[in-house]
């Protein structure tokens, strides 16, 4: 395996403190000095490898949401199944406020000024969506395509509300009520594992 070069090392050490940074500080308070210091690099540097705070926010936003993988989606890889993604989707990892859910708020609030943000943010949420509806599609083959599709919508839009209300106050009751609404969402297909 090829080792990195020193300039995409560099980015991302840049990227992975402007995590920090955004989760710490909010998307305001995320400015190029904080994210030098935080990287322990000059702010010359911080521009010399990324760009502006524009471009450095952009580059976040796509190594964040992408990785590696060749399309965004917040399921992990690991989810390959309906009731796989209904537990994450309604369980504690993503249900608890922590670092992450801060740096997604920030970056929803950067999309906003942000065309490069807005556009990998929608495909991250398209691509969860796509994913779902594939999901729903293979467990509750009776499901139309666009019934699918519309409902795995309607499953991600419950999953947001409840992180997002999450964010202002855990709740386990309304994580399970939020849950069942999914599941209760998803028995008006039909059939499918553990639906009724």
């Amino acid at each position: 395996m090829a080792r990195p070069s020193v300039a995409e090392e560099r980015r991302r050490q840049i990227v992975e403190a402007t995590i920090r940074t955004i989760a710490q500080h909010g998307i305001t308070g995320a400015t190029l000095d904080r994210i030098a210091e935080e990287a322990g690099m000059s702010r010359g540097h911080i521009r010399h490898f990324v760009g502006n705070r524009d471009a450095l926010l952009v580059e976040t936003t796509r190594r964040f949401y992408l990785g590696d993988a060749a399309r965004a989606s917040i399921l992990p890889p690991d989810v390959d199944s309906l009731d796989a993604a209904i537990g994450y989707l309604f369980g504690s990892e993503f249900t608890t406020p922590n670092d992450e859910n801060a740096v997604v708020l920030g970056l929803v609030e950067a999309s906003r000024s942000n065309p490069g943000i807005r556009e990998l943010l929608i495909g991250a949420y398209t691509g969860t969506q796509s994913d779902l509806a594939t999901l729903i599609a293979r467990d509750i083959p009776e499901a139309s395509p666009a019934d699918a599709d519309a409902t795995a919508y309607g499953i991600l839009s419950i999953a947001l509300g409840n992180v997002f209300m999450s964010d202002i106050e855990v709740s386990e009751p309304r994580t399970a009520a939020a849950r069942a609404a999914a599941e209760r969402l998803l028995g008006t297909l039909g059939g499918g594992p553990g639906r009724s």
